[in-house]
């Protein structure tokens, strides 16, 4: 195989992502968003369980389960972006081949 004067290796690999305060603010957003959740979610179950006193907060049922559901989805929505994050995280860098150039197995 003839190989050019424009061949770089290095430019197969991936550059190697610093996980540095991206991460670190991404993290910390995730989790802020999460335990708002929880707090939301927590407040709405008092508000339906007829316990408002106990977060000084007098409403009916419908915002609590109005609270319970933002609460919930917020919840959710934090822990999938920290997870996702974590998953971008742990990627491996491994060669960026395209699959044709694989051996094709008959």
């Amino acid at each position: 195989m003839k190989l050019s004067d424009r061949f770089d290796a290095r430019r197969l690999r991936p550059r190697k992502q610093k996980q540095g305060w991206r991460w670190c603010l991404g993290a910390l957003l995730a989790f802020l968003i999460a335990a708002a959740g929880l707090a939301f979610a927590l407040s709405g179950a008092l508000l339906l369980f007829d316990r408002g006193e106990v977060i000084a907060m007098q409403a009916n049922r419908a915002t609590g389960s109005t609270l319970l559901i933002v609460g919930v989805l917020l919840l959710w929505g934090g822990i999938s972006f920290w997870r996702r994050l974590r998953r971008r995280m742990r990627q491996t860098s491994s060669l960026s081949l395209s699959p044709d150039l694989m051996k094709k197995r008959d």
